[in-house]
């Protein structure tokens, strides 16, 4: 099978034969063409030769005509005639001489017509043979005029026969030529017609047969290039033939291959690498899970520790220092230590019970509590702080029912309730508890008539460590609603924000917040 390269080089020596071919045509008959014009061109000059020749001869016969009338003598005649008579015989020899060339010129043009030139020097030979015959009478010793006169009508008449014959040779040899020429124009004109054909059909071939087709395999092989650039190893070449492209896409083939399973290799160990990565993240994230879930139960044990114990410790140092500037009824001051005191050693109890529980959480102990009794406690527990502050208390009488609760911790949720009011809306001047009840809960509400809390923050006011923007933001350690929601949810119970405070429960014209707690109810 020939490579690509040799059936190249065949198509191009095939194009460039036949450019050579037509080449050589043209070459040829233009040749041919200009040999044809030059011959043309000879028989004019001939012709024109003849036409000299007939002026000559009517030269020479005015010229003997006028000898003979004047009576000269035969020596006077020939020495009158002698000029005319040399140009004559000049004449004739350059005739002689170009119907010699004309004979050689048409060695081209076969034998008849070198034999058809070849007459011309008889016609020649005649009119010299009859201007000798002239020249031979009028040279005769006589005075006899029409004797003279009757050489001298011989050489017109015989002459003007001959030249005649002379000229119209010629100019048959000038039309045949001219003829041939124009036939010879019509054969170059279908021959490069012919060559054109052939030209164009073998450019079609070599184009349609050779070119398109490797054109087209290139094409194909761009394509599986541009693929294999992109990624995708899934080329499939065809492999017709053997030659240079047929072993470029057969190499492209291998090399397809070879990425393929190469790349099948590179994800193989790519996805086992992921799997042991996934294992090991799933790993550190369960950990961490565990760390943080630990670290958050730390963080709010002790937040919500450090904000229970820092109240009772507020109140002991109030009234150690009422105490210590002279109270008016030291007894009372002494009661309100002790049951600080009591209180923060409960809860000094609670963080011993949380270091040696295993879940790390506060331990609530509910109980049936008289919802009554529950709201009295607070209410003394805060007065104090509502009368420092400016504030008013007013506190609804509460419904004869038992609900189940951690009484201490509930308490104490309440109580932080009305302190969060005492400080954030303190301008407001007052605090409204009244009795939240249901068929099966009951509870208070803590409505005040503060700035309220905007709606964009409600949403996170139970979260731990949040705290609004507020300009008393600050002033708290932010874990005490954090804190209610926890113990109150942790027991059944449900805790709910809403401000601004309808109309009909507001207590001025601020927004107010209004806090609501409830606990189930406990039926015996």
């Amino acid at each position: 099978m020939l490579s690509l390269k040799a059936r190249l080089a065949a198509g191009a020596a095939i194009l460039s034969a036949g450019t050579i071919l037509t080449a050589l045509t043209l070459y040829l008959g233009l040749n041919e063409v200009a040999q044809r014009l030059d011959a043309a061109v000879t028989s004019e000059t001939r012709v024109a030769r003849y036409s000299t020749l007939s002026t000559q001869a009517a030269t020479f016969l005015v010229v003997a005509s006028e000898a003979v009338q004047t009576g000269m003598t035969a020596q006077t005649r020939m020495d009158r005639i002698t000029p005319v008579t040399d140009q004559l015989r000049r004449t004739f020899t350059q005739l002689h001489r170009d119907v010699e060339q004309a004979v050689f010129a048409a060695r081209s043009l076969g034998v008849d017509a070198q034999s058809r030139y070849g007459t011309q020097s008889l016609g020649l030979a005649r009119m010299e043979a009859l201007l000798g015959a002239t020249l031979s009478g009028l040279a005769e010793d006589t005075d006899d005029t029409d004797r003279l006169r009757a050489h001298i009508d011989t050489f017109a008449a015989g002459l003007d026969s001959l030249l005649s014959q002379a000229v119209n040779t010629e100019l048959l040899f000038r039309n045949n030529i001219m003829t041939g020429i124009g036939d010879l124009r019509l054969q170059l004109t279908r021959i490069a017609l012919a060559i054109v054909a052939a030209t164009l059909l073998a450019v079609a071939v070599f184009y349609l047969g050779l070119i398109r087709p490797q054109f087209n395999r290139l094409d194909r092989l761009r394509r599986a290039a541009t693929q294999i650039g992109q990624g995708d190893f899934d080329v499939a070449l065809p492999v017709s033939r053997l030659d240079e492209i047929g072993q470029l896409s057969a190499e492209t083939n291998r090399m397809a291959r070879a990425l393929l399973a190469r790349r099948e290799d590179v994800q193989a160990q790519w996805d086992r690498l992921n799997d042991t990565i996934a294992q090991r993240t799933e790993a550190l994230r369960s950990a961490n899970a565990a760390l943080e879930e630990i670290d958050d139960k730390r963080r709010r044990f002790f937040a919500d520790i450090s904000h229970e114990l820092r109240t009772p410790l507020t109140v002991i140092l109030m009234e150690a220092q009422i105490g210590k500037t002279g109270s008016p009824d030291p007894a009372a001051a002494f009661a309100t230590i002790e049951a600080r005191a009591a209180r923060l050693n409960r809860r000094i109890d609670d963080l011993l019970r949380l270091a040696r529980s295993d879940t790390g959480q506060l331990a609530l102990d509910p109980d049936r509590v008289m919802l009554c009794d529950l709201t009295e406690d607070v209410a003394s527990e805060v007065q104090a702080e509502v009368d420092n502050a400016g504030m008013t208390l007013n506190m609804d009488a509460m419904p004869d029912v038992a609900v189940y609760c951690d009484r201490n911790w509930v308490r104490q949720v309440l109580v932080s309730l009305l302190r969060n009011s005492i400080r954030h809306a303190r301008a407001g001047r007052h605090i409204h508890v009244s009795p939240e009840l249901g068929d099966d809960h009951a509870g208070v509400s803590v409505t005040d008539n503060g700035g309220g809390i905007p709606a964009k923050d409600q949403a996170s006011v139970f979260d731990r460590f949040s705290q609004g923007n507020s300009a008393t933001a600050n002033e708290g350690f932010g874990v005490g609603l954090a804190l209610a929601h926890w113990v109150i949810t942790e027991q059944n119970g449900s805790i709910t924000l809403t401000s601004p405070v309808p109309v009909e429960q507001a207590l001025g014209d601020a927004p107010g917040t209004k806090i609501a707690v409830c606990l189930p109810r406990h039926n015996t």
